[in-house]
This record gives C-alpha cells, sequence and structure tokens, in this order.
C-alpha cells in the first residue's frame, strides 16, 4: 500500500467522521433547552386604544395586520421567514383568539429608515386596508448617528395616513443590542418613540425594554441575537411576538370586558 492510499483512506475516514459529527452537533442545538420567555405585566400595556380591533373581533370579522419596518420587521437573522417576528405574532394572536381569523402581512425592508417607509405607504400599507398597521422604527437612524426629531415629521405624516384608512396603530421602538446601546443617542431615541406615541396617542410596544430585561435577567445577548450584535435570532423574534401578542390580546379584551360590564349595568 503506497502513502497515496494511506492519505485517501484517512481523508475518507475524516469526512465519513465529519458527516457523523455534524448532524449529531445539530441535534443538540435543537434539543438544547431554550430560556424561558416570561413576560413582565407592565409591557401588556401598550398605552394606546385598540378600538377598531377590538370591534372587529366582537363581530368575527377578519382582521387584517400589516406590519412595516426594517430589517427586524423583514426577519433579518431568523432561520426562515416563519420565524419572523410578523409570522410568530400570526400564531400567538391565534392561540389568544382561537375562533379569530387574522392576516399579518410583512412589510419589513432590509435597511429602510421612516421617510423611506413613508414613501411605500400607499402600496405597503394602505393598499391592504389594514385594521392595525405595526411600525417598527428607529434603528436604522440610531445606527447612522441620524437624528430622530429629523424624523418627526415623517413619523406624523404616516400616523395620519394610517388614521385616514381608520387602522390602530401600535409604535415599536428599537431593539436593545450590542450594536445599538453602544450608540449613546439610544436612550435618546427610545424615550422620541415613546414621547411621540404619547403625544399622538397611539401604542407603543416597548422592545427596547423588555429585551433590556432579558439581558438584566442574566440572558446573555447571544441568547436573543445574533453574531452581528444587531439582529434577533429566533428565540428573541418568537418571545418578542409572545410579548407583543399578550399585549394586543390585553388592549382589545379590555374594552370588550368594560363593553361587557355596561351592558350589565
Amino acid at each position: 500500500m503506497t502513502l497515496f492510499d494511506l492519505a485517501g483512506r484517512a481523508t475518507k475516514s475524516l469526512a465519513a467522521a465529519l458527516l457523523f459529527f455534524i448532524p449529531a452537533a445539530a441535534l443538540a442545538d435543537a434539543t438544547a433547552p431554550q430560556p424561558r420567555c416570561d413576560t413582565p405585566h407592565d409591557l401588556l400595556r401598550l398605552g394606546g386604544s385598540l378600538t377598531h380591533v377590538a370591534q372587529k373581533i366582537a363581530r368575527r370579522q377578519p382582521v387584517t395586520i400589516v406590519a412595516i419596518g426594517s430589517s427586524s420587521t423583514a426577519g433579518a437573522g431568523a432561520s426562515s421567514p416563519a420565524a419572523s417576528y410578523p409570522s410568530r405574532l400570526s400564531v400567538e394572536l391565534q392561540a389568544q383568539f382561537p375562533a379569530q381569523r387574522f392576516t399579518v402581512i410583512n412589510q419589513g425592508v432590509n435597511g429602510e429608515e421612516a421617510p423611506d417607509m413613508l414613501r411605500r405607504f400607499d402600496t405597503s400599507v394602505i393598499a391592504y386596508k389594514p385594521d392595525l398597521v405595526l411600525w417598527q422604527l428607529g434603528t436604522n437612524s440610531l445606527i447612522r448617528d441620524h437624528q430622530m426629531e429629523d424624523r418627526g415629521g415623517a413619523i406624523r405624516g404616516g400616523l395620519d395616513r394610517i388614521r385616514a384608512v381608520g387602522a390602530d396603530i401600535i409604535l415599536i421602538d428599537p431593539q436593545y443590542a450590542p450594536k445599538v446601546i453602544a450608540k449613546p443617542l439610544a436612550p435618546k431615541m427610545v424615550d422620541f418613540i415613546a414621547s411621540v406615541s404619547k403625544q399622538e396617542d397611539v401604542g407603543l410596544f416597548r422592545r427596547f425594554e423588555a429585551m433590556k430585561r432579558w439581558n438584566e435577567d442574566g440572558l446573555p445577548f447571544s441568547a436573543f441575537t445574533i453574531a452581528d450584535g444587531l439582529h434577533m435570532n429566533d428565540w428573541g423574534y418568537a418571545c418578542m411576538a409572545h410579548h407583543l401578542g399578550l399585549a394586543i390580546a390585553e388592549a382589545v379584551k379590555r374594552p370588550i370586558v368594560a363593553a361587557k360590564a355596561s351592558a350589565v349595568r
């Protein structure tokens, strides 16, 4: 047997070992225990009403939701489109309202800021006649060191256009991730979006605060973000959707319960 024969056999043995090892490693990752996704009660309050959605659910009419935003709406970092937060939200809402039909349309585009999104509102949002619009914003402006105040006009213009079609609104602030919190203006950005939501009387899902608590509770960033230090992973998107689904359900059920109480009186 020549030296080349021995080398060939060694290469084949190594290849076979790798073929055996890789699936085993993948199986280990798939079966590894996942962190708990607990939702703090104060994060369930969106701060705005979802009257239109509540009425549609009370009448058992289909609900159309449009999620517009940038890469973290599109699902960058997820293993598949089904693992993006809008796709997971559809599952969460169906669990909250089993008899209801929800359509969640993902209109996330990588790299966009509020003015970019506003330019495609007619085709990406209004054309679907939504009952609820989820508007994720702020991250790219922050990463690029743009002043969010300069985007205030675009945001308010977008809110006016959504209101004109009678849809409810929830703003979603940036993610709590290494590349975001490295920016000195990150807290100011979060406060600005909260201020707009309060002034405009629309809902706010505090994604930044939710993810911050994951980290403060002991979860490393690697548990909910990918290696780029910016985008969320499957677990991060799923837990975000779980929080948001519960928050929407809480906002929807509140007026329904109040209406029933008034009827009894």
